[in-house]
C-alpha cells in the first residue's frame, strides 16, 4: 500500500491543494507519521458480537414459514382476514385506554 498515492487522493477528493513535487521531505515525514498512528492504533473486541451471532443462531424465527409470506407477498396473494385486523385494532384501543388511566 503506497501511503503517499492514498493521501493525496485524499488530499484532491477534499480539496486541499497538494504540496508541490520537490517537498520529498515533507512527504516522508508524512509517511513516517501515518506508519507510527497506523502501528499504534488498536481495537478492543467485545463480547457482544458474539453474543448477538449466538442469539441469531438460536432464533424461533420459522424460516420456512417466513419463506412462504414472502413468496405471497410478491405474488400478490397474501392476505388477512379483516375479522383479524378489527381484534387487534380493538385489543391495541383497549391496552391504550387502559394504561393512560
Amino acid at each position: 500500500m503506497n501511503f503517499l498515492n492514498d493521501v493525496d487522493g485524499l488530499k484532491s477528493l477534499l480539496g486541499v491543494q497538494s504540496q508541490p513535487p520537490d517537498a520529498q521531505t515533507s512527504k516522508d515525514s508524512l509517511s513516517s507519521a501515518i506508519s507510527a498512528a497506523l502501528t499504534a492504533d488498536q481495537a478492543t473486541v467485545s463480547s457482544a458480537g458474539s453474543e448477538v451471532a449466538h442469539a441469531a443462531s438460536l432464533s424461533d424465527v420459522r424460516a420456512d414459514k417466513v419463506a412462504e409470506v414472502q413468496s405471497a407477498l410478491a405474488a400478490g396473494t397474501y392476505s388477512v382476514p379483516a375479522s383479524a385486523v378489527a381484534s387487534k385494532v380493538v385489543d391495541v384501543l383497549l391496552n391504550n385506554s387502559t394504561s393512560s388511566r
